[in-house]
């Protein structure tokens, strides 16, 4: 028998893709190497666009309990300097405080909720393609077998077996000249500032919550999650410590030698599990390809970079959901010609991005005059909120734009977060978008362009209504929710449904037969 996709790895990349697939008609198996979910943060919150993008799947009611939507974070931080997001009008730096753990739970209860197969406890160890398929070897608790799958997509992080099978080159750069400690801990409360949350550290001052903090000797993070309060330090030309496990005393000596004051620092409070690691060095890597025939990378199998600013799982999600809806419709066999290629010359350029702004934010936190002599003049241009925009545009993903054709300014981008007035009510694009199917909204008076879905009514819904403000009059919105096409013609005329037919057919096919 063959399955129709094997993804290794039941990380939050694995699972999302999974989910992804689901919802476009496809029922993968994901084989993961460990037996039990890990019980490790590698992540404490997730920050970008992706928190519009999991809201637009009904995941984020589910990661914060609520109801309501996701709304812009006032402040973030760039290269350990802050942003003032709040003064501007169209802030895209959205956040989620949510632990890694929380948000690999409700994707793997999601994906099983839609019929997807987890293997735990089976780990990849060969595979060979040839036309039609891949054979993948895999060791299970039984004992090894075979499955044999139309695509495999790795999505088992940085170290890839998958990626290392098909002789995909991993170049980048590999820097051993710093040492960062995390744990959590308790600190006193009668040290923690009432009205800002901040940190007073006896013989040094107030550090804000949250913030990266860089003095001429390291960094220093004081993080007050819901789950537990994470401190954390990042020291320059020290040895990295060996292999031994750091202990709390390490995490005090590293913060003296950083803040030069001492901090008092307790064991965590709870059950946990609790932080306590060492991480020596970091890697900025970028694969040669993010496809070898019929074997496709996600997320850090792909990808890896200084964690600085929190874009990994942004970056890898929004992978995703890229690829998920792409690889179901050529499983499904409506896909137009080089569709599937798109994933990667739409995602890499995303992941360049990244890889360029976390460097940079490295060489800003950096120890050195020279470095705070940069910084000063950074602090300089953040003032003009055209820079602060831009940097929060660049952080948050907001500034991808795909290469898509067409001259409206929407097109190839994110759609914007709308709230229709339909027959049934308002509501919002979000809740329009959980089923990831491809949607033309037609919000002209008359729904002068539904005609134009004759032959497509398979693969893509319509949505008819209104909607206020400065909403255009037509979009043609991807399962990713990037804009394909857009119109802000009441009226459209012929020339504007040709291009709307022809947006169409390149993204979800030639008309066919098919009924509603």
């Amino acid at each position: 028998m063959t399955v129709d996709v094997v993804i290794a790895g039941a990380g939050p990349n694995g699972l999302m893709l999974a989910c992804e697939l689901s919802l476009g008609g496809v029922r993968p198996i994901v084989l993961e190497r460990l037996p039990d979910d890990t019980k490790e943060n590698r992540a404490n919150g997730l920050v970008g666009q992706v928190v519009r993008a999991l809201d637009r799947r009904g995941l984020y009611e589910r990661l914060t309990g609520g109801t309501e939507p996701p709304r812009p974070s006032p402040a973030f931080v760039f290269g350990a300097m802050p942003l003032d997001l709040g003064r501007l009008d169209d802030n895209p730096m959205y956040g989620l405080a949510v632990p890694q753990r929380r948000v690999e739970q409700v994707l793997e209860e999601r994906a099983r909720e839609l019929g997807v197969r987890i293997r735990r406890g089976h780990d990849l160890t060969g595979l060979a393609q040839d036309e039609d398929g891949v054979t993948v070897e895999i060791t299970g608790p039984e004992g090894p077998y075979t499955l044999r799958t139309r695509f495999l997509v790795g999505a088992d992080g940085g170290r890839s077996r998958v990626r290392k099978l098909c002789g995909i080159g991993f170049p980048g750069v590999t820097r051993d000249d710093s040492v960062s400690i995390g744990a959590h801990v308790t600190v006193p409360a009668e040290l923690v500032d009432a009205a800002t949350g901040g940190l007073n550290v006896p013989g040094y001052g107030l550090i804000p919550p949250f913030m990266h903090h860089r003095t001429d000797h390291g960094l220093f993070v004081y993080a007050p999650f819901p789950t537990g309060t994470l401190v954390n330090t990042t020291e320059w030309d020290r040895d990295g410590g060996g292999d031994e496990p750091p202990t709390l005393d390490d995490l005090r000596e590293s913060v003296r030698r950083v803040l030069g004051a001492d901090l008092p620092l307790g064991p965590p409070a709870g059950d946990g599990p609790h932080l306590l690691r060492r991480l020596s060095g970091g890697n900025t890597r970028l694969a040669e390809r993010f496809r070898d025939r019929r074997v496709l990378l996600v997320g850090d199998a792909a990808h890896v970079h200084s964690a600085i600013g929190g874009p990994g799982l942004n970056l890898g999600l929004q992978d995703t959901i890229n690829l998920g809806w792409k690889l179901a419709a050529e499983i499904r066999g409506w896909a137009p010609p080089g569709l599937l290629d798109t994933y990667e010359t739409e995602r890499r350029p995303a992941a360049e991005r990244v890889v360029m702004h976390t460097q940079a934010q490295s060489a800003l936190i950096a120890p050195g005059p020279e470095v705070t002599a940069l910084r000063a003049l950074f602090t300089e241009l953040l003032r003009d909120e055209r820079t602060t925009k831009h940097i929060a545009d660049l952080m948050s993903g907001a500034d991808i734009r795909y290469d898509l054709g067409g001259g409206h300014p929407l097109t190839g981008r994110l759609a914007p977060d709308l709230t229709l007035e339909t027959e049934t009510g308002p509501v919002r694009l979000a809740e329009l978008t959980r089923t990831a199917r491809p949607l033309l909204l037609d919000l002209t008076p008359d729904a002068a362009l539904a005609g134009a879905l004759e032959g497509r009514r398979d693969r893509v819904d319509l949505v008819t209504g209104k909607a206020g403000g400065n909403a255009p009059a037509a979009l043609l919105v991807r399962p990713d929710c990037y804009v394909a096409w857009a119109s802000d013609s009441p009226r459209p005329d012929d020339k504007e449904r040709d291009a709307l037919r022809a947006a169409l057919t390149a993204a979800f096919g030639a008309p066919s037969g098919g009924g509603a």
